[in-house]
């Protein structure tokens, strides 16, 4: 038989508003009645009724992460990093929440989707990261969504992804990434080393991260005199390939680049995911890294240091905005000025980018 809180409240010794009080972490309640409540929870392995409990307050303990892809080491140490925040619980009993982590492989319908459920579930929290899809009707949808969850209670918080536009949803706490900072300084770092062949590998059309880095790589050609109004500009239009963001994305788009330009010295890849599809599709081609082609990559994901050679790359501090963002949806900590903290990127420079001048 399920024990339940008369049971505890007859343990401890105490009235059962007293064992609510204490499980809610809501009311002061003296220390020594406190302990001993949590000793008869323990003593009789009591488990709170988390259904019961949604219906009697506004929200239940359940945080929603929705991400791209949960296989993606990117959208992995973030989900990781927040689930450990909001899971602790502050060192009280009943006090963390439960993360569920939604995996919407990219689908604009499944993110609707997702949103919906966890309405339902009269979720705490919800926490979307990753890019956002481009799309006036989806931003739209999601923005109202977003606003009921927000009128029951449910704290937002977008990390990895711009804030939603003025006046189109609800306030949303939101840890932004320099993206376009960050790719324009990785492009400078190529034409610096007197690279002016450069392919980038970016990612699916449609997606603010792809069009903010792209952003980044132009700007970076533009101030060199390389910009479209140029004609090393249009040459270098030419050199930028849509794909996934995937390793097989980057292995097939750099054979296309080698297509357009077998006389190509650096490619940029969309991440660092991506970049060792280029790797490989390089080597397949009998090209040395990075004595004939550099490759830079983006994100400063783990094995990236351990690829040989060492990938050159933009770090994002992705656990750090993981665990502020687990802070932000439980209200730990009060949002950013304006609602808006733009995280910097770091240009990490490694063993796979090196001047021209392979023989070819």
């Amino acid at each position: 038989m399920a024990v339940t809180l008369a049971d505890v409240a007859a343990r401890a010794g105490v009235s059962s508003a007293t064992v609510s009080r204490v499980l809610n972490g809501n009311y002061p309640v003296a220390g020594s009645t406190r302990e001993r409540v949590q000793r008869a929870v323990e003593e009789l392995d009591y488990v709170v009724n988390g259904q019961a409990r949604a219906l009697a307050a506004a929200t239940s303990d359940l945080v929603g992460v929705l991400v791209n892809d949960v296989a993606d080491p990117f959208f992995g140490l973030i989900a990781s990093a927040l689930q450990s925040e909001i899971g602790v619980g502050g060192g009280q009993p009943d006090a963390g929440k439960l993360a569920v982590v939604c995996n919407t492989g990219g689908s604009p319908e499944a993110e609707l989707t997702y949103l919906t459920l966890l309405e339902r579930q009269r979720a705490a929290g919800v926490v979307l990261t990753g890019g956002a899809v481009e799309d006036d009707a989806h931003t739209a949808a999601v923005a109202t969504r977003l606003a009921r969850l927000a009128r029951s209670g449910t704290r937002i918080v977008l990390c990895g992804r711009p804030p939603l536009p003025a006046g189109s949803g609800p306030e949303a706490a939101t840890i932004a990434f320099d993206n376009r900072g960050g790719a324009r300084r990785l492009t400078e770092h190529l034409i610096s080393l007197g690279h002016r062949r450069i392919g980038y590998v970016t990612g699916p059309q449609g997606r603010s991260t792809t069009r903010h880095r792209l952003e980044g790589h132009r700007a970076a050609l533009a101030a060199r005199g390389l910009g479209p109004q140029t004609r090393a500009g249009a040459h270098a239009e030419q050199l930028i390939v849509h794909g996934g963001y995937d390793r097989g994305a980057g292995y097939d788009a750099t054979l296309e680049l080698l297509r357009r330009d077998d006389g190509i010295t650096a490619i940029a890849a969309a991440n660092d995911t991506v970049a060792l599809g280029v790797c490989a599709a390089l080597r397949d081609s009998g090209l040395r890294i990075p004595e004939d082609v550099s490759v830079a990559g983006f994100d400063d994901l783990p094995f990236g240091v351990d690829a040989s050679p060492a990938l050159t790359t933009v770090r994002i501090p992705l656990q750090d905005a993981g665990a502020r963002a687990g802070r932000l949806v439980l209200g730990r900590v009060a949002p950013p000025p304006g609602g808006v903290a733009t995280v910097a990127t770091e240009l990490m420079v490694r063993g796979s980018t090196a001047p021209p001048g392979g023989s070819r």
